[in-house]
């Protein structure tokens, strides 16, 4: 948000589904978003007890009741997929592709536009500043499994009429593996220059500003592209995220293959809605992560 702004919320006529609301990211929109903005999905195995605002089944398996809820909202943000944590434990990276798929569908027997959460795991490890028109190269599963998901999605609601858009999401602070996989011990790389992995972040209220944002936007304009990097202004060190947090960490030689930086270019997303360029300093994002751990909304 710009710096001084009261980050307000856009007036919306109805809410915004919300598929995968259980995640860290539905989480934090969750804490953040006033009431009746989301109308938030869980599975019936992991849902909160039953209360207004949830609806509760498998999108993958019942396009009636996805069908439905889209039917009462304004527009569907698909935030369900398989981590590479989950991954590891056992969850079928595909089902990334069949998730957002079904939202597509849905989108399309509701007549709402679509927003997908994308990764910048797509464009691999690449140097430079990373525009939406880079090309994709990704390089492990979860990056492959993102880059297919786009590249079907985007066929599908054009083949559909719906609108899609990809949000290629940066590292979400708390969220990530630093801040929000920090451990007693944690260590982390450092390369001959002395600095530690730069990445493009986004805090956890700051991106539940500019989601609700583009939600909004996309069903009132519908101008949204169809692929928009999600994050603050420039990069920030890990090692400064860290730092701010007072976590303490054991720097380690980076390997070869390691990658001292991945920036994501947010031109587009600043036509769109408004940056605070401070956003993506360590301290600011650390602080927006402590005051969501005080909001006692679930």
């Amino acid at each position: 948000m710009r710096r001084g702004a009261k980050m307000n919320f856009p007036r919306i006529l109805g809410p915004i589904l919300v598929l995968g609301a259980t995640g860290r990211i539905g989480v934090m929109l969750r804490r953040v978003w006033p009431a009746g903005q989301g109308l938030w999905q869980a599975r019936s195995s992991v849902a909160p007890a039953p209360q207004a605002g949830w609806v509760q089944f498998d999108p993958r398996s019942d396009p009636a009741a996805l069908a439905a809820a889209a039917a009462r909202a304004e527009a569907i943000l698909c935030l369900a997929g398989v981590t590479p944590a989950a991954a590891a434990r056992g969850a079928d990276m595909a089902d990334n592709i069949a998730l957002a798929l079904a939202a597509v569908r849905a989108g399309a027997a509701a007549t709402r536009p679509v927003l997908l959460a994308s990764s910048a795991a797509v464009y691999g490890a690449q140097g430079g500043l990373l525009s939406e028109a880079a090309p994709l190269a990704p390089i492990n599963d979860y990056g492959r499994a993102k880059a297919e998901m786009e590249r079907r999605a985007t066929d599908l609601g054009a083949r559909l009429g719906v609108p899609v858009t990809a949000l290629r999401i940066g590292n979400v602070a708390g969220a990530d593996a630093i801040l929000g996989g920090w451990r007693p011990g944690f260590t982390l790389d450092r390369f001959a220059d002395g600095r530690t992995p730069r990445r493009s972040y986004i805090g956890p209220v700051t991106l539940a500003h500019v989601l609700a944002d583009l939600a909004t936007r996309a069903a009132g304009a519908g101008d949204l592209p169809g692929t928009l990097n999600i994050a603050a202004p420039g990069v920030v060190e890990m090692g400064a995220l860290l730092d701010a947090a007072g976590l303490a960490w054991v720097p380690r030689p980076a390997p070869v293959a390691a990658i001292p930086e991945v920036a994501l270019d947010v031109t587009a997303l600043a036509r769109l809605v408004p940056l605070d360029p401070a956003a993506g300093r360590a301290q600011n994002m650390v602080a927006e992560g402590r005051n969501l751990a005080q909001n006692p909304k679930p």
